[in-house]
């Protein structure tokens, strides 16, 4: 099977959610998926669920875990650096039919990762591998290489109103 590459971004909910159901999608049908995470650290809900596939399913976080403003940490650095790393090495595999890239544009725009770094991912993907990127505000040079793009435009959220995050349905 050909493998193209998909961008989720923009500033609306179900960027993760998205890749998070087409992994679940895929490991129905067999197919064997890796994620990255490039931010998050810790144990989300849909890590306890992905772990019921973990058959098919691999979940590695590369983040610290912590919100990253202004200049990244280099713990911060050194951590998505290791994802990278990780990403390319399996590419060469073929140990996964899909491989996500979970907040790859959001871990560029803050400094821990380089656009460049996702554009490499995107040259180094071999044919049969779905690459799948996902996080708020793509770079333009990777929305050009993607062959799917999707944007998640907020129309209206309750966050407004102050509802925060709920555990199983935002977190």
């Amino acid at each position: 099977m050909k493998g193209y590459v998909q961008v989720y971004t923009g500033d609306g909910k179900g960027k993760t959610t998205a890749a998070l159901g087409l992994s679940i999608r895929a490991a129905g049908s067999g197919l064997r998926v890796y994620i990255a995470q490039f931010i998050k650290m810790g144990e989300y809900s849909e890590i306890k669920a992905l772990a019921k596939f973990s058959d098919l399913i691999t979940v590695e976080q590369f983040g610290l875990g912590r919100f990253i403003k202004g200049k990244p940490s280099e713990e911060d650095i050194e951590a998505a650096r290791n994802g990278i790393s990780k990403v390319k090495s399996l590419m060469g595999l073929a140990k996964y039919d899909i491989i996500v890239l979970e907040e790859a544009n959001v871990a560029a725009a803050c400094g821990v990762i380089s656009v460049e770094d996702i554009l490499e991912l995107i040259s180094l993907k071999p044919d049969n591998i779905e690459l799948v990127i996902t996080g708020r505000g793509a770079d333009p040079k990777v929305i050009e290489k993607a062959d799917l793009v999707t944007e998640m435009k907020e129309i209206k959220h309750y966050y407004q109103k102050g509802v925060q995050a709920r555990v199983g349905i935002e977190k």
